[in-house]
């Protein structure tokens, strides 16, 4: 809110009246320390192993690999990746009171064909000297990836530019699914579902089945993708990521179809009517 070219206030004065101290205005926020991003790496890889690991389980495996890290400073990275262990957990928490908190749609609901449900998340990536968010919307029942948007912060609006894209490619989903968090309840979000006719599902807190579909996804696409080198700049893993998910919908084989693609389920297309191969992706 702090304008530095406004022609009759000054920055001291801006500050002032905003109640804000000048020292926060002018604070740079420091990245995480080398070490801390590779105990971060080390943090998600262990979590995609093992996602039942708490944050006193990881500290002990961590300690077991020679990394000296305390309880706090393992509780601290991991809420800061947005990892949280999969178990059932009270519900101790409040959500924002702004955000609404809409019912799980899909308990006893058969999902048979596209469209008939989305769902959507957002994962951790680790870089050489950073890290990013990325977040995903799915179609349930084809499992095809139908768009996804990078972000440095975990906040909404990229969250936002990804269910918008998808819908003005694929149309509005029957049901939109996801978790509680503050990005996906979020006013903007909710509208957009809500001016498509899409009826809105949340997960129960703690209830990590609820969107283990999504949860699936973020393996394959770390390991074949993410790990295999160290991405140094934000569009190199943006590439990246746009090679792996055209590999994933439209060539990589899923178990779960007999070996179709899940674009060709999505379109209803037969095994031969796939478009061509794309290309591979570059290095870091």
């Amino acid at each position: 809110m702090v304008d530095k070219c406004h022609p009759s206030l000054s920055i001291r004065r801006q500050c002032y009246l905003l109640r804000l101290k000048r020292s926060t205005f002018y604070h740079q926020p420091l990245g995480e320390s080398p070490d801390t991003l590779a105990l971060m790496r080390r943090i998600d890889e262990l979590f995609m192993e093992m996602p039942l690991l708490g944050n006193r389980q990881m500290r002990t495996m961590l300690r077991d690999e020679g990394h000296p890290a305390g309880r706090g400073r393992v509780r601290r990275l991991m809420r800061k990746m947005g990892l949280m262990a999969v178990y059932t957990k009270p519900r101790t928490s409040k959500l924002h009171p702004e955000h609404k908190v809409y019912p799980y749609l899909l308990r006893g609901l058969s999902i048979t064909r596209p469209n008939q449900v989305w769902c959507a998340d957002i994962t951790y990536l680790p870089m050489k000297r950073s890290y990013l968010y990325l977040a995903a919307i799915m179609d349930w029942h084809s499992r095809a990836v139908l768009s996804w948007r990078l972000s440095n912060i975990m906040d909404a609006d990229f969250c936002e530019s990804a269910l918008e894209e998808a819908m003005n490619r694929y149309g509005a989903p029957e049901i939109f699914n996801s978790e509680q968090g503050a990005q996906f309840a979020s006013y903007g979000f909710t509208r957009t579902l809500r001016e498509a006719g899409a009826g809105i599902s949340m997960d129960g807190r703690g209830r990590w089945m609820d969107y283990v579909m999504i949860e699936l996804l973020w393996r394959p696409l770390k390991y074949e993708c993410i790990y295999l080198r160290e991405w140094e700049t934000g569009n190199g893993m943006r590439w990246a990521l746009a090679w792996w998910f055209e590999f994933y919908n439209a060539r990589r084989p899923h178990f779960a179809f007999d070996g179709r693609k899940p674009m060709e389920i999505y379109h209803g297309l037969k095994p031969e009517g796939m478009p061509p191969q794309a290309c591979t992706p570059r290095a870091a």
